[in-house]
């Protein structure tokens, strides 16, 4: 009976509706109080009601065990460790909550909560060297940063930068145009099992079994660029995929960043076309860190080489716990969190943001093993 699903059941149901896409959905729920239950006991004539539901909308959710074998999805997901966020949950990305179509769930596996702040490098499958050393150095700085990087798993650029982000031992996400248990390109399948076990995450919206098409692919770029901050093109075609998620970007508000390369190589055409358009053109982390803004709303002022506190003999513009902790690192000390804990004895809720924003400063730098260390 539809009157025993539970909440997150319902919510599975509805996402593996084959008619029925997110704006919809989620027009849906808001009209029915929020509760997905509601959406099979309200009947036809309600459903109706709601823009955009029709006869065939209506039907599909009257008869939704011709399409999803609930039992048989819930032993796949426990089998294969996967759950399902719902936007109720706070593991949830927060910024995918806010672009007009989002998921209203995601399987995922992996525990990655997506508590950093994210940013997406994406580009083009046929990959050139320079763009894949380009990838993979961004990612490892920004993991070493605490950013979390996002990619969708694809041949060349992708896997270039979820290599480089788990290489810092840092977080990467990786959004599928598939179910999570089929794994595409299959040459990845090393790459996938080291992004679920190392602390990231593997995503989808679609049900177990899904298979790719053009559809699902641009659906996927939707929750890449979603779910970050900022995206940045290495190397694309003008007609690339990685095109579609830095059109996303743009429609979600989200900054767009773009890598330049040779004039004559066709997968830097799509690059200088968004330059030309606006986006930001990229040539360091530091490019994007000028732009973001984590402190009380403000845009942070731009980088400076370390500038000298004459009296305190230390870096200017250091809060009192960020000095502090910046004590720590004299003689080439490499300090891990429980040690600066002690040292400075402060509590792990105000180091964590101190040591954050001494990275984004550019003062300390995170290591694979965990401790920090200096700058030169």
């Amino acid at each position: 009976m539809t009157d025993n699903l539970t909440e997150r059941q319902a919510f599975l149901v509805l996402n593996a509706l084959p008619n029925i896409g997110p704006v919809t959905l989620n027009r849906l729920l808001t009209e029915l109080g929020g509760d997905p239950r509601m959406v099979f006991t309200v009947g036809k004539a309600r459903l109706e009601s709601v823009k955009g539901v029709g006869p065939a909308i209506s039907g599909s959710i009257a008869a939704w065990r011709e399409h999803l074998d609930l039992a048989r999805e819930e032993e796949r997901m426990a089998q294969s460790g996967a759950d399902f966020l719902t936007t109720r949950d706070p593991v949830y990305p927060r910024l995918l909550k806010e672009i007009h179509d989002p998921p209203i769930g995601l399987y995922r596996r992996g525990r990655g909560d997506f508590s950093q702040p994210c940013v997406a490098i994406v580009g083009s499958r046929r990959a050139t060297l320079y763009g894949q050393t380009i990838a993979r150095r961004f990612a490892v700085e920004l993991a070493q940063l605490r950013f979390c990087v996002v990619s969708g798993l694809a041949r060349g650029i992708d896997t270039a930068a979820h290599e480089g982000a788990l290489s810092a031992g840092g977080k990467t996400a990786a959004v599928l145009g598939t179910g999570v248990d089929i794994i595409y390109p299959p040459e990845n399948l090393a790459l996938y099992r080291r992004i679920e076990t190392e602390g990231g995450a593997i995503l989808s919206e679609f049900p177990f079994g899904r298979r790719a098409d053009r559809q699902s692919f641009a659906m996927r770029n939707r929750i890449v660029a979603g779910m970050c901050e900022a995206t940045i093109v290495v190397e694309s075609d003008v007609d690339g995929g990685a095109m579609i998620t830095a059109r996303f970007a743009g429609e979600h508000g989200r900054l767009i960043f773009a890598v330049p390369g040779r004039i004559d190589q066709n997968t830097s055409a799509g690059c200088h076309q968004l330059i030309r358009d606006g986006a930001t053109l990229m040539t360091s982390v530091d490019d994007l860190l000028n732009e973001l803004s984590y402190l009380d709303g403000l845009r942070p002022a731009p980088i400076s080489e370390k500038p000298a506190d004459s009296a305190a003999g230390r870096p200017a513009n250091l809060t009192a716990d960020e000095a502090r902790i910046f004590e720590c690192f004299r003689g080439g000390a490499m300090p891990g969190v429980d040690a600066l804990a002690e040292q400075t004895g402060l509590a792990v809720a105000a180091l964590s943001p101190a040591l954050m924003m001494l990275e984004l400063k550019r003062l300390i730098v995170r290591r694979v093993d965990g401790t920090f260390e200096a700058r030169p």
